[in-house]
């Protein structure tokens, strides 16, 4: 009989209450300790996982003898000072939500956390593992001879809200290029296989949360913008976020171009937002565009809709977890997703961040701010 492996939890948010339902999903898998200091969340997340021992700090739930790995779900500025303490009291393997940090000022415990942390750290990057995306990476280089460009839009919903209202303001997001985008920016890398070299962007709060009020202070976080990255061999990647524009009918557009092709995948958004009187949500497609002979040719991949149900990112989670328990049970070497591929990713949205505030293109050697290991040469 395999051995059941064991998540402790800490967070259990929106994201996190995400996470348990799909680790629920997973064979011999079970979440035994959550920590999360909110009481109507807390509250939620037993009911998820009614076996669970909820634990009042991380300390508490290090303490567990029985937890195999660890999910950080909790809000964005905690993740790195959660990783510090747990290799202080019991190094296990870790799925980290992203962004693995948010202040510049960071790196350099970041640097001290990777060279003695003994267990694999992944970095949660689910976008990686929706099924039209997934599809998209398999193909892009090959079908377009080579990217030359990479496009990626996002047009989608306002932030949601979160306990406390943590995710409307910069010093605990890291900014909206860093909180949302990171994604993005990882695939960007991920796709052309490739560093970046160059940021430029521009962006403002056109639109969200100007009525709102916390405390007396005013969210700062943006909820548009345009980044271009030039990277290392010549490849060049743009990003389009709009934020107040939920009517869209796909919420992610990703499009590569190349020499031979054009290739692009369509995500739909969350099903749960999809009006009822439109009928059913649209389906995830994969396009491809040959310059000659034209004539797209478009491919629909669907979802399972079990793994729809249990959260908003189109089954990446799902896929996600069970690439990182082969890992957890020693069927896979190392992280699919590094913790420098994190690293990466929230450097160029600080970088973005940067060049949006100050107004100009932002080399990324001047940021200082990528990891040693993957700067372009």
């Amino acid at each position: 009989m395999t051995k059941v492996t064991n998540y402790g939890i800490i967070g259990c948010g929106m994201m996190g209450q995400e996470h348990l339902r799909n680790i629920a999903l997973l064979p011999g898998a079970c979440v035994a300790a959550i920590f999360e200091p909110d009481a109507e969340m807390a509250m939620q997340a037993q009911a998820l996982a009614p076996e669970a021992r909820m634990c009042g700090s991380v300390a508490e739930l290090m303490a567990v003898p029985e937890l195999d790995c660890l999910l950080i779900a909790s809000p964005n500025f905690r993740h790195l000072e959660q990783m510090e303490e747990i290799a202080r009291l019991k190094p296990l393997p870790i799925l980290v939500e992203k962004p693995l940090f948010t202040d510049p000022a960071e790196t350099a415990r970041l640097a001290a956390f990777r060279d003695n942390y003994p267990a694999p750290v992944w970095v949660a990057m689910e976008y990686r593992y929706m099924p039209p995306i997934a599809a998209f990476l398999k193909e892009a280089q090959a079908t377009t001879g080579g990217i030359r460009m990479l496009t990626i839009r996002e047009h989608r919903f306002p932030f949601l809200h979160k306990v406390g209202g943590w995710n409307r303001f910069n010093r605990y997001t890291g900014g909206t290029f860093v909180e949302k985008c990171c994604h993005f920016f990882d695939l960007m890398r991920l796709t052309l296989n490739d560093e970046p070299v160059r940021v430029m962007a521009s962006g403002s709060q056109a639109v969200n949360h100007q009525d709102e009020n916390y405390e007396g202070v005013a969210p700062d976080v943006l909820d548009n913008g345009y980044v271009i990255v030039d990277f290392a061999r010549g490849g060049r990647a743009m990003l389009e976020l709009c934020m107040f524009a939920e009517g869209a009918r796909y919420q992610e557009e990703v499009t590569a171009v190349g020499p031979l092709a054009r290739i692009e995948a369509l995500v739909p958004g969350p099903g749960r937002f999809w009006p009822e009187h439109l009928g059913a949500p649209p389906v995830p497609q994969l396009i491809v565009s040959p310059r000659e002979p034209k004539g797209p040719e478009v491919r629909e991949i669907p979802v399972d809709p079990a793994l729809l149900e249990a959260g908003d990112h189109n089954g990446s989670t799902f896929y996600q977890h069970a690439r990182f328990l082969e890992l957890v049970r020693g069927q896979r070497a190392r992280a699919e997703v590094t913790l420098e591929d994190g690293w990466a990713a929230v450097a160029m949205g600080i970088a973005a961040q940067m060049s949006i505030r100050e107004g100009r293109a932002v080399s990324m050697d001047e940021t200082g701010l990528m990891p040693a290991r993957l700067r372009a040469a």
